[in-house]
């Protein structure tokens, strides 16, 4: 077994000095049960704001005192963990190139001295309409979408990243399984109408066909007068299995990562090996 991991379930609202001290006592609680790999949901900090490009700039340019940036990396030294941060608004490209109206959703790891290891940026974008009574999500009218994938090693294995409307393409993680991921990420904040419908099966499916762990912090409780989120933050094991859920409160779940089953599972089952509709060139 490898050092311990923990999805964070977080209700964020648009108060970002409430939501991180909500953030601070989950990740003090995590960090005091063993985890050395913490999970944050997607929109940790700020949730239902109209245009994050202030904030996003902010966090682009990251001069001020108080930044998300320089709060994560105080949060992962002090507790002497992996943070990997759901995600915020950056105002530019990895390139550092900014960003003249829309932001990036940004998944940023930290490991435990506080350094910025990795940054993945949001693919897609999640643009629906859904039967609740915010109605029509347009999430492209404030953020770009990225267009790199990230894979990296952490204290706990092989870790691929993703964001919450990302799990609905399948493509997406089996590129992460071949570059080695053994544990994929999913950060979110799905609705409660979708997450009722296909928030588990969709996550045992990722699991199953990429044979990783799939770790997956969610949003829960009502956000506004509007907005409600699905809660029940899972994380599932390699065979599709639930290893353990939250229900529809804020918490923490905390798990083992035993990467000889990832491997057992591959060598049994060796599936990324009779893929036929994939280019391998």
């Amino acid at each position: 077994m490898t050092p311990g991991v923990a999805v964070i379930q977080m209700s964020s609202t648009a108060d970002v000095s409430k939501n991180l001290a909500q953030a601070e006592v989950l990740i003090s609680s995590a960090a005091q049960q063993g985890a050395k790999l913490l999970f944050l949901p997607e929109n940790f900090a700020l949730l239902g704001v109209g245009n994050p490009y202030q904030a996003g700039l902010r966090e682009a340019l990251n001069k001020e005192p108080e930044t998300l940036r320089k709060w994560l990396a105080a949060m992962a030294r002090q507790h002497q963990v992996w943070l990997v941060a759901g995600s915020i608004p950056m105002a530019n490209r990895p390139d550092g190139s900014l960003l003249d109206k829309r932001v990036r959703a940004v998944c940023l790891v930290f490991n435990e001295r506080g350094e910025e290891v990795a940054r993945y940026d949001k693919i897609h974008l999640f643009d629906v309409d859904v039967a609740d009574e915010y109605g029509a999500y347009r999430e492209s009218d404030t953020v770009e979408p990225g267009d790199q994938l990230v894979v990296l090693d952490t204290p706990c294995g092989r870790l691929g990243l993703a964001i919450c409307y990302d799990l609905r393409f399948a493509e997406l993680f089996y590129q992460l399984r071949a570059q080695g991921a053994e544990m994929i990420s999913v950060p979110s904040a799905f609705t409660a109408t979708t997450g009722e419908a296909h928030w588990q099966v969709l996550l045992r499916a990722r699991a199953i066909e990429t044979q990783c762990y799939v770790l997956a912090p969610n949003q829960c409780g009502q956000h506004s007068e509007k907005r409600h989120s699905y809660g029940h933050s899972l994380i599932v094991d390699p065979w599709g299995e639930v290893v353990g859920s939250l229900a529809d409160q804020s918490g923490v779940l905390c798990a083992d990562i035993d990467l000889q089953r990832v491997e057992e599972l591959r060598q049994r089952m060796p599936v990324a090996q009779h893929h036929r509709l994939i280019n391998r060139e």
